[in-house]
């Protein structure tokens, strides 16, 4: 093959031929966001930059990889298959990378886990015992609040993973749904809504003082949005043992997660309440800091979540 035909050496190296990690992940975020100008941003880097990284693997491969217009930037169908080979080799990076983290740490490696209150105790016991069967060497630490306290702990890099029962997806972190979850009203059996026989309503709802958590919990948060922000709080208690306590008592209705109910309706403790005309169920989710997806254990328990999850 003759030199300065364009051509690679067939006897040049893969480092010579294959473009760098930086250049792939942002052809990745190119792909991902249809944006050359915020994948330019996500990655760290000015949009000229961004554009002569583009340009520059462009001539490496001998190929368009982006087409660029006033409307965003479109994966050629070219760059559509180098962007599949380039999301396995970023993958095989990072896998590469987390093993190297693995052999410098210490040989019982740490996990922080900070997860929203029915999530820590309805679901990530199961999950965490299954994790120890695969790393019996992993110490594990657990920091249980609402879903917004889990965020401030991520996002402060206080916890390795997290997970939340939210509305939403909190600011600066990505996420996963593991599991789907439902909330229900209840009540003592000796409350007028334990015999009635038709759904509450809506303005029922809002209308008639509640046992609720605490605001920024996932549970308050989905009931907010239902109800218009509406809700009228009787108690506001910061553990879901506590509402169901004082809903057990007799003080008035509750609203929680069907997992922290299931003992006491089957006790008949609790009747669960028929409402009508809005939707209380929920995504529950795994999260982590934008752009630092879960490697080692973390990444180990969010598989688990994902197996065992119910979606």
């Amino acid at each position: 093959m003759a030199e300065g035909d364009g051509s690679a050496h067939p006897a040049a190296g893969l480092a010579h031929r294959v473009p760098d990690l930086g250049a792939l992940e942002l052809l990745l975020a190119v792909a991902r966001l249809g944006s050359l100008g915020r994948a330019a941003r996500e990655v760290g880097i000015t949009q000229p930059a961004a554009s002569s990284r583009i340009r520059s693997m462009e001539r490496q491969l001998g190929v368009a990889l982006v087409d660029r217009s006033p409307r965003g930037s479109r994966l050629t169908d070219a760059g559509a298959l180098v962007t599949d080979w380039a999301r396995r080799i970023v993958e095989a990076a990072e896998a590469f990378d987390a093993g190297v983290q693995a052999l410098r740490g210490r040989r019982d490696s740490r996990l922080r886990v900070a997860a929203s209150m029915t999530i820590a105790e309805y679901l990530l016991p199961g999950w965490l015992i299954a994790l120890r069967a695969q790393r019996p060497d992993t110490a594990v630490s657990l920091l249980a609040g609402n879903s917004a306290a889990v965020a401030e702990r991520l996002l402060a890099d206080e916890a390795d993973l997290g997970f939340v029962e939210g509305v939403s997806v909190p600011a600066g972190l990505d996420a996963a749904v593991v599991a789907r979850d439902r909330l229900i009203v209840v009540t003592a059996p000796g409350h007028p809504w334990a015999r009635r026989r038709r759904p509450v309503t809506p303005g029922e709802l809002a209308s008639t003082p509640l046992i609720l958590r605490e605001e920024g919990s996932g549970t308050r948060q989905v009931l907010d949005a239902a109800l218009g922000g509406l809700a009228r709080p009787l108690l506001e208690l910061s553990s879901t043992t506590a509402v169901k306590a004082s809903a057990v008592s007799g003080a008035g209705p509750a609203v929680l997660s069907e997992l922290a109910v299931g003992e006491e309706l089957s006790a008949r403790r609790l009747v669960g309440v028929a409402v009508e005309g809005i939707r209380l169920d929920r995504a529950l989710r795994a999260v982590w800091r934008t752009g630092h997806r879960p490697t080692g254990p973390a990444r180990d328990l969010l598989g688990l979540t994902r197996h065992k999850g119910q979606g």
